[in-house]
């Protein structure tokens, strides 16, 4: 059992028979009255935040989770495919336990979380930030617009469209943020 006071992003909490991660806990004191702990936690199952208020020194179950690294392999029409890279078992996975899926590519390191006590996968944490090579974008012609941040589709190696700014062209390497699917920087090789 966890107490309030324990709470940190990340945690992985058992609230009303279902399994939620911490996204966002902030302490309050008010002026008046008891202290209390306003959380947002996500729903593993669904993936559906929610907002809920502890009371301050409330005891909730801490899931036991474990998180192991896995290698992307490939995807087919039963799900995607990792491999263990310790013990090389590999498993499968279904779309909705991934944040960004079009941004998987072969032989990517992931780390998929599991609950420990029943062994099944809950998310897959991806890297904050890949390098992939645009496949396809218009050419950005100057002068196109007044506004110093105008962006424009661009395809890339995984089929995925990422938004980027005009100065990219096909054949550049781009670093992407795999949390908001933005672009972050041109790769210099």
């Amino acid at each position: 059992m966890a107490s309030t006071s324990d709470f940190k992003n990340g945690m992985c909490i058992e609230y009303n028979g279902q399994l939620y991660f911490i996204v966002q806990f902030q302490h309050v004191k008010p002026g008046k009255g008891p202290a209390f702990v306003r959380t947002k936690l996500k729903n593993v199952s669904t993936g559906r935040v929610i907002d809920n208020t502890f009371s301050s020194g409330v005891k909730v179950k801490e899931a036991r989770i474990e998180r192991r690294k896995h290698q992307y392999l490939y995807k087919d029409d039963m799900g995607y495919y990792f491999m263990n890279m310790e013990t090389f078992d590999q498993i499968s996975l279904q779309k909705d336990l991934i944040d960004n899926p079009g941004l998987l590519k072969e032989g990517m390191e992931v780390e998929v979380v599991f609950h420990a006590e029943t062994e099944t996968a809950l998310m897959i944490n991806m890297p904050n930030h890949v390098v992939f090579e645009v496949t396809y974008t218009e050419p950005g012609v100057r002068g196109d617009t007044s506004s110093t941040n105008s962006l424009k589709p661009a395809t890339i190696e995984t089929d995925a469209t990422i938004m980027v700014p005009l100065f990219v062209n096909v054949g550049d390497k781009i670093k992407i943020d795999t949390r908001d699917n933005s672009y972050i920087e041109r790769v210099k090789e």
